[in-house]
């Protein structure tokens, strides 16, 4: 039988390039000797806690060493990773605890004050990161090596955001994120080991973690952290440290290149990926000519380990779509209105998009029925929906329910935003339908003004009906100094309806 670990990634570092600088985070750099050997000293504190493989752990932690390092130790134990996001009430953690069956919760003194109040709740071992755990790791004995699991084995149960209702558990496998991470470091992107990645991509979330840690690393590349993204600070410390690629979101795009006017120097980058949401293509031609340094986006979700698709070198790089399928992924536009089976289309036409591969995941922990509607055919559905054009570069046009349905007419919100993100005194900007009893929804923007403007709502409505079919711009115009952003920094636009409807 064919065994395989997650853990291998940086064990096979520390045999390979022991004395290479692994991990810096502020003063603190570890070679990946060192990080595997506080990993092994960990997982052998995890073992004397009674965690025993297959055992499921919880991790709730910032960007600090503390993370990848425990990370490793859970995996290298044997363990399944329940990576917690930071930004949950106690209630939502208690869920996460509760539905995953963690046994044990390693926590990070930053979030110890919820993350004790969920384990109390749960019936759940808390340990703290830092001093509590340093302490139980200095007593223990150091595991020799990792235990290896079979490659199918789960190494991580994600929690989905809960777009639709309460967050379900996304099992990914050791194949899964080992081959993710392989084919993003190899295949997709050309990472080199003399690269410098900045980690500023939280690390609980699969974009964080698969393409930031494991890729960089399957690479014997240097991880540079940054707790809390602030662009400037980002900039600073990319000059600082030699920082050549960068992954981000859309919205952290946004901030680097407003920053980059008032930076005194900018980093030399080679290699930006960007994913998690829609990159807007006005915020794409923005940043490359601030950073001279172009962004291949891609697209992934929580249950493809996360990366599906990118703009690949290969392949050639086109603004505005997803780029082309991952190696050994198949990625095709299906009918979505067909929810039994699965029925390809031809390129050009709009439907959802479906994925197969190396990277799909095994299934929701303890949730038949929800496995069984997303898996068919041997296709994972993404509730996304997009074209495929000619040369096989794939564009996603919206998710399948923030489709707005004007006056019978479909009109896709992300369509909207890419014209109105040109408009010089517009920062962001967040289109929503909201309930409307003439024409049953009605185009909202929500609009974070550019710094220094003060935009006119009904000149910006005139300024978009030039730009924008009849059943398309935004009747209504809504302005917040900050759009509400959900754990992987993606626009949570059900919590912009709750606010805007009736008002």
């Amino acid at each position: 039988m064919a065994t395989l670990s997650v853990a291998a990634i940086l064990a096979e570092n520390a045999r390979r390039r022991p004395g290479k600088t692994a991990l810096v985070e502020g003063e603190l750099r570890l070679t990946f000797a060192e990080v595997w050997q506080r990993a092994l000293a960990r997982a052998g504190a995890l073992t004397g806690l009674g965690v025993r493989p297959g055992d499921h752990v919880a991790l709730m932690a910032p960007n600090t060493a503390e993370f990848p390092v425990a990370y490793y130790a859970i995996a290298a134990a044997g363990g399944v990773v329940v990576p917690v996001h930071l930004l949950l009430s106690a209630g939502e953690v208690e869920h996460v605890l509760k539905d995953s069956g963690a046994t044990v919760l390693l926590v990070h003194p930053a979030q110890a004050e919820t993350g004790r109040a969920a384990a109390a709740a749960a019936g759940v071992r808390v340990v703290t990161l830092g001093e509590e755990l340093d302490k139980l790791a200095a007593d223990a004995e150091p595991l020799p090596s990792y235990v290896t699991r079979a490659a199918d084995d789960p190494a991580v149960i994600f929690y989905t955001s809960g777009t639709t209702g309460v967050p379900k558990g996304a099992v990914l496998s050791h194949f899964n994120l080992v081959m993710n991470a392989t084919v993003n470091a190899f295949d997709a992107h050309d990472v080199r080991a003399d690269d410098i990645a900045l980690g500023a991509l939280p690390l609980f979330h699969a974009f964080g973690q698969t393409v930031s840690l494991h890729s960089t690393w399957r690479a014997g590349a240097t991880l540079v952290l940054l707790p809390r993204f602030d662009a400037a600070r980002a900039i600073e410390l990319m000059v600082e440290e030699g920082v050549n690629t960068f992954h981000g979101v859309p919205t952290m795009f946004v901030a680097l290149a407003a920053a980059a006017a008032d930076a005194g120097r900018l980093p030399g980058l080679r290699l930006c990926v960007s994913g998690g949401a829609s990159l807007p293509v006005a915020v794409l031609e923005r940043f490359e000519a601030a950073f001279g340094a172009r962004i291949y986006e891609g697209y992934g979700l929580s249950e493809t380990s996360p990366a599906a698709t990118v703009n690949q070198p290969v392949f050639g790089a086109k603004a505005g779509t997803i780029g082309h399928p991952l190696w050994g992924v198949d990625a095709e536009i299906a009918r979505a209105d067909v929810e039994d089976r699965i029925e390809l289309l031809p390129p050009g036409e709009l439907g959802e998009v479906v994925i197969r591969g190396h990277n799909v995941f095994s299934g929701y922990l303890g949730r038949p029925e929800a496995t069984a509607e997303a898996l068919v055919d041997g296709w994972f559905r993404t509730g996304d929906l997009g074209t495929k054009d000619d040369e096989g570069f794939l564009r996603i046009v919206d998710r399948k329910k923030d489709i707005i349905i004007r006056g019978g007419y479909n009109v896709y919100p992300r369509e909207v935003e890419e014209v109105l993100m040109r408009h010089p005194e517009i920062a962001q900007v967040a289109v929503i339908g909201l309930p409307d009893e003439l024409h049953g929804e009605e185009v909202c923007a929500v609009v974070v003004p550019a710094p220094g403007t003060a935009p006119d709502a009904a000149a910006l409505t005139e300024w978009s009906k030039e730009h924008l079919g009849r059943h398309k711009y935004p009747r209504r115009v809504e302005f917040t100094d900050t759009l509400p952003l959900g754990p992987s920094m993606k626009v949570l636009k059900r919590e912009l309806r709750a606010r805007y409807v009736g008002r």
